[in-house]
């Protein structure tokens, strides 16, 4: 399984994008530190780390769909040529779903239990419609719960009524709803079994080729990247950690946290091989230690890295990473 070529244009640029959280102390919570990585049309992104790295607070930052605690302190979002960050609510609600749409992490909390499964894919529809006759409406939804392999007859029906890996077909649908130019699929096969996960995944695959799509893919299942993505952006305690094309990052990490995150990978090439693990914790993001954010776990660290925080370093053909190892 392969996702189609990426066109080399930019479609979406993110800048040294930062986002705390409010927690009642003094200190916030810096969940995402000075976050830079671009996005091409037809492109498929890998963002990926351990739980608690800054993933899906990323993820939903790029849509303004952060919680209430949740405050964008710096940095830009260009989406073709304009910043989001910079739009009006009302001008920002045209952009969700029209042209940036998301398959948010665990269907069944994701989709209202008391609608129709049709009637939720519908809204979406209604929304960016300006007021579209509920015949053509009825057919879209048709339309898209046929492609991602729902009977229409089962629009009817409420998501109780649906196994796990059809509530997450019908997240897919609605996030196609109104053909947007890139979907972020925040672990979109979470909870899923082994087999219902390898459909998924081949669903999306088949769309993005058909439909062209730009994608982000949130995940900590590094055989996923591997299969499926362009390129891998690697984070850590809310840091990029290393971010490059999907070869470079499998075949030459330069980062520790990358090295370290592949040898806890099993590779079917080395059956016999001994897995090892990651010591330690990721940090507490309102008490980050006062350098390299993964000094305190790092087998590599030295008196530099305890006292001060890397910066990115860009080391050839878009491959960067946060390390003074490759500091030249």
């Amino acid at each position: 399984m392969a996702f189609s070529e990426r066109s080399t244009s930019p479609l979406l640029s993110v800048h040294n994008l930062s986002i705390d959280y409010l927690t009642g102390k003094q200190t916030p919570a810096h969940a995402v530190a000075d976050v830079s990585f671009s996005l091409a049309a037809g492109e498929v992104l890998g963002l990926v780390g351990e739980s608690g790295c800054g993933k899906t607070t990323l993820a939903l930052a790029l849509l303004r769909l952060l919680p209430a605690a949740g405050r964008i302190v710096g940095g830009e979002v260009n989406f073709q040529g304009r910043d989001i960050l910079g739009l009006s609510e009302a001008e920002m609600a045209a952009v969700r779903w029209k042209d940036i749409s998301m398959i948010f992490q665990g269907a069944m909390n994701a989709l209202n239990p008391v609608r129709t499964v049709g009637d939720q894919i519908a809204e979406a529809i209604r929304l960016h419609s300006n007021g579209q006759q509920n015949g053509n409406l009825d057919k879209r939804v048709t339309e898209l719960l046929d492609l991602v392999g729902i009977a229409a007859s089962r629009k009817e029906q409420y998501p109780h009524q649906y196994s796990g890996g059809m509530r997450q077909r019908a997240m897919i649908a609605m996030a196609l709803a109104c053909d947007p130019q890139i979907v972020i699929a925040d672990e979109p096969t979470t909870a899923l079994d082994v087999m219902i996960q390898a459909q998924i995944l081949e669903l999306l695959a088949s769309l993005q080729e058909r439909l062209g799509l730009a994608v982000i893919f949130v995940t900590h299942d590094l055989g996923i990247v591997a299969e499926i993505c362009d390129s891998v952006l690697v984070m850590y305690g809310g840091v990029v950690a290393e971010y490059g094309d999907v070869d470079t990052i499998y075949n030459s990490p330069q980062h520790p946290y990358t090295q370290e995150l592949l040898k806890a990978f099993p590779d079917l090439t080395r059956p016999g091989e001994k897995l090892t693990s990651i010591p330690g914790y990721p940090p507490r993001l309102d008490n980050l230690p006062p350098g390299c954010r993964f000094a305190p776990r790092c087998p590599t660290a030295f008196d530099r890295c305890h006292g001060e925080q890397p910066r990115v370093y860009e080391l050839r053909d878009g491959h960067r990473a946060s390390c003074f190892l490759v500091e030249t």
